[in-house]
């Protein structure tokens, strides 16, 4: 039996605050820049073997996810805790720099065997993802690993799950530099080979500073928590893996929803994406650290991130009204531009209405989840590893079915109405449906009318914002970026369609002169087009 001053000498080893906090969050900044840097860098060059299908690029950005994902995981069950927490972020932080120049080396290669054995069809498909899957998975594998790492190091308080936020809004904050980094410059003025060794030698500082940091700092871990198993959840967490997973699936099925229709609205470019993604993650990381601030005040985090998620459809809702019914409006026309920076400064404008407010409410819903789930005695690695997991998973089904199945087959109006329910049930899981069965039942009647008068509300209130979502106008398909020139003078749109890479219209002007739009460029000759017609008729 422990004297009593033992378990306070422990307690305080437990809890006591570890140094150079802020100082890993800008390690975490340069830790993101990297890892998006080898993203932009890594689809560039993938694209000469898989191509640049929605196919192939869905199923690169699902092994890119999955090996993070794996990751998360398998850091808790194959790392022990009594490895100081610093040393093993370096060395993967390290290992990640090796990854990459062995990625450039090998990618050459991989391109003429592929060249070799191609084959088509389903073949061919797992064909690419299997060479995929084996340039991409170690280096995502040690990404995946760096956050649950880190989070062995802060103290198991609602401080220390708020450090969490702080790292991971900075991982993002420095994901938003190097998606820009590389998008706008690197690969614009040098090549991949420039691109990565910029990336390989952010990951050399940031492994020394790390292993620097850990020779200057003691630790032991004082914990009883036992070893969790590779998928052990805390009792009664499950509802908050479910909320955090559907956050992930909504985070990133959107994302695929807002690139398709903000490519309608700001033309689909190189340039375009990268300002998505640069607007997403910026979101994201501004979300998180105010989520992480958030669960510092003490105030209820599974309630706070049920506001979130509840928040979130009336985001999402937004963001369907600002795409059809805003932007195509808006009273700028990009031929009449004085210079290039007025253009870009109009559709950072329309990206940031757009994008920002539920990309802010994803990012808080991260840390929320954290505090919500709690560490107190459980291992950190765990812990964060198994959110982390539930929010990649999601969102890894997210991007997949959103790209291959819902927008084809459903059209983007029902795809941001189905976002708009799953927000919805997200919240009502942390609002209404909680507790237990056995404990709803325990609680006073009014109590019970009152989370019953809360779930009709939730209810209510999303099938009212799915109303709002209207389908993609064929003036924006058949026009994009000019809507507005031509609102007076579009003609008749015989045919609207949204398939699996592209949206197109047909219409007759008044002059019948038959017009074929795909993505609001015009292509067919009149022989081609009066067949079109035929066909339609």
């Amino acid at each position: 039996m422990p004297s009593s001053k033992n378990c306070i000498a422990m307690a305080t080893a437990t809890t006591a605050v570890r140094p150079f906090l802020p100082l890993l969050v800008l390690l975490f900044i340069g830790s993101g820049c990297a890892a998006l840097n080898y993203e932009v860098v890594w689809l560039q060059m993938m694209s000469l073997i898989i191509g640049s299908s929605a196919i192939s690029i869905g199923l690169l950005l699902g092994i890119y996810m999955g090996g993070m994902c794996a990751g998360s995981l398998l850091l808790s069950r194959f790392v022990s805790r009594q490895a100081h927490p610093l040393r093993v972020y370096a060395l993967l932080e390290a290992g990640i720099g090796v990854c990459g120049i062995v990625v450039l080396l090998i990618m050459p290669f991989i391109g003429g065997l592929y060249t070799e054995i191609a084959v088509h069809g389903m073949a061919g498909l797992l064909l690419r993802g299997l060479f995929c899957m084996l340039c991409l998975l170690p280096p995502t594998l040690l990404m995946g690993a760096t956050l649950p790492a880190i989070s062995r190091w802060v103290e198991a308080t609602p401080k220390g799950v708020a450090w969490l936020g702080f790292f991971y809004g900075g991982n993002i904050a420095g994901a938003v530099i190097g998606c820009l980094l590389a998008g706008y410059y690197l690969l614009r003025l040098h090549d991949v080979v420039i691109a990565t060794f910029v990336a390989v030698a952010l990951n050399a500082i940031v492994a020394i500073a790390g292993l620097r940091l850990a020779g200057q700092t003691s630790y032991q871990d004082s914990s009883s928590a036992q070893p969790a198993g590779l998928f052990a959840m805390p009792t009664g967490s499950g509802p908050v893996y479910m909320a955090i997973g559907l956050s992930g699936f909504t985070a990133l099925a959107a994302e695929v929803v807002w690139t398709r229709l903000l490519s309608l609205n700001l033309g689909a470019t190189t340039y375009t994406f990268s300002l998505i993604l640069a607007v997403f993650l910026l979101g994201l990381g501004i979300g998180s650290s105010l989520g992480a601030v958030l669960a510092r005040t003490g105030v209820s985090a599974r309630a706070a991130l049920g506001v979130c998620q509840l928040l979130l459809a009336g985001g999402l809702a937004w963001a369907a009204y600002a795409l059809t019914q805003v932007l195509p409006l808006w009273p700028f026309d990009p031929s009449l531009s004085p210079s290039t920076l007025s253009t870009f400064q109009s559709d950072l404008i329309k990206t940031l209405i757009t994008v920002l407010p539920g990309a802010l409410l994803w990012g808080a819903s991260f840390p929320l989840a954290l505090a919500a789930i709690g560490i107190h005695d459980r291992d950190p690695g765990a812990v964060v590893g198994t959110t982390y997991a539930a929010n990649t998973v999601g969102a890894i089904f997210g991007a997949l079915l959103m790209s291959l199945v819902f927008i084809p087959e459903f059209g983007t109006q029902r795809s941001q109405q189905l976002l708009i329910v799953c927000s919805a049930i997200s919240a009502l899981l942390m609002l209404v449906f909680w507790p237990k069965p056995h404990d709803v039942d325990q609680l006073p009647a009014s109590r019970r009318l009152g989370v019953l008068g809360m779930a009709l509300l939730v209810v209510a209130g999303a099938g009212w914002l799915a109303q709002t979502v209207i389908p993609v106008p064929p003036l924006l398909v058949g026009y994009g970026r000019f809507a507005a020139r031509q609102l007076n003078d579009h003609g008749k749109f015989l045919y609207v369609g949204e398939g699996m890479n592209s949206s197109m219209t047909v219409s007759v002007l008044p002059n019948d002169v038959l017009s074929y739009h795909p993505e609001g460029l015009f292509i067919g000759s009149p022989q081609q087009l009066n067949r079109l017609r035929a066909r339609i008729e």
